[in-house]
C-alpha cells in the first residue's frame, strides 16, 4: 500500500492518498461479507494500523449496497465458529484503531454491514438507504448489535431493531443515532471530504489519544460483552433446532418452518 496506490484485491479496494486510507468493498452485487472479504478487511486495516502517515480510514460500499451482510452461508454449525471469529476480528479493529474511522453508507446496510458502520466514529448515510438487522427472521442474532447498539440508540430502540428486525431509511437510522446525518447520494461524498479536510489540520496523536478517552467507557465493557453475546451464540443459539431451520430456509429460498425449541 503506497501513496496514492490502489492495491487489487478480490473483494476490497484499498485506496491510499495522502493521509485519508479509502477502503471500498467490491464483492457485487451487495458487499456481502464473506470469510475471505473477512480476511482481507483484516489484512487491510492491521497494514494501515501500521502507517503513522495515516490519520483517516474512510469505508465505502460499491454498487447497489454498502453491505447487505455477512454471508447466511458461513453460519452453518460446521462454520459459524471460525466465520464469527473472523468478522468480530474486523469489528475489534475497527474499535480499537486509533486512526478516525468514517463509514459513507448507501443502499442496503444490513446486519453484518450495519454492524461494520455503526462501529465507525462519523457515519453518514443516504436519505434512501435501508438499514436494519434482520437476523432474528433466520433464528438468529446479530452480536455486534446485542453488545453495542444501546450505546448508540438507546436500550429501548435498540431491543426493538434486534427482537423485529424491521429495517429504516437512512432519515430514521440518523434521528435514532445511527449515523451523524441523512443525506442526497452526492451530499454523502461531500460531507465525507468536509470531514477528512477539518481533520487533516488537526494533531494525529491528540486524535488518537482523544478517542481512547472518548470511548473509555464503552470500551470497558464492549470486550466482555461482545465476547458473552458470542458464547451465547455458539452455546446456546447455535444448538436450538429453529437457528438451523432459519439457515436452511434462506439458502432453499422458502419461509421457515419454527419448531419453538
Amino acid at each position: 500500500m503506497g501513496t496514492g496506490l490502489v492495491e487489487p484485491l478480490a473483494r476490497l479496494t484499498v485506496d491510499i492518498n495522502s493521509t485519508v486510507a479509502r477502503i471500498v468493498l467490491r464483492n457485487a452485487p451487495m458487499n456481502v461479507i464473506d470469510v475471505p472479504m473477512m480476511e482481507e478487511l483484516a489484512r487491510a486495516l492491521a497494514d494501515i494500523e501500521a502507517r503513522s502517515d495515516i490519520l483517516v480510514i474512510v469505508l465505502s460500499g460499491k454498487g447497489r449496497a454498502f453491505s447487505a451482510g455477512v454471508d447466511v452461508a458461513a453460519h452453518t454449525p460446521d462454520r459459524v465458529e471460525g466465520m464469527l471469529f473472523k468478522f468480530h476480528s474486523v469489528i475489534r479493529a475497527l474499535v480499537a484503531t486509533r486512526k478516525v474511522t468514517i463509514a459513507a453508507v448507501h443502499g442496503y446496510c444490513l446486519g453484518g454491514g450495519a454492524e461494520l458502520a455503526m462501529v465507525c466514529d462519523i457515519v453518514y448515510t443516504t436519505a434512501s438507504a435501508r438499514w436494519g438487522f434482520p437476523e432474528i427472521k433466520l433464528g438468529c442474532y446479530p452480536p455486534v448489535a446485542c453488545t453495542a447498539l444501546a450505546a448508540l440508540v438507546g436500550q429501548k430502540r435498540a431491543a426493538e431493531l434486534i427482537l423485529t428486525g424491521r429495517t429504516l431509511n437512512g432519515i430514521e437510522a440518523a434521528t435514532m443515532g445511527l449515523a451523524n446525518g441523512a443525506l442526497g447520494e452526492e451530499e454523502v461524498a461531500r460531507a465525507v471530504d468536509r470531514t477528512v479536510q477539518e481533520l487533516s489540520g488537526l494533531s494525529r496523536a491528540a486524535l488518537a489519544v482523544t478517542k481512547k478517552a472518548v470511548y473509555a467507557w464503552d470500551a470497558m465493557h464492549f470486550d466482555k460483552g461482545l465476547a458473552r453475546a458470542e458464547k451465547i451464540y455458539l452455546e446456546e443459539l447455535m444448538k436450538t433446532s429453529d437457528a438451523q431451520e432459519g439457515i436452511r430456509a434462506f439458502m432453499e429460498k422458502r419461509e421457515p418452518r419454527w419448531a419453538g425449541k
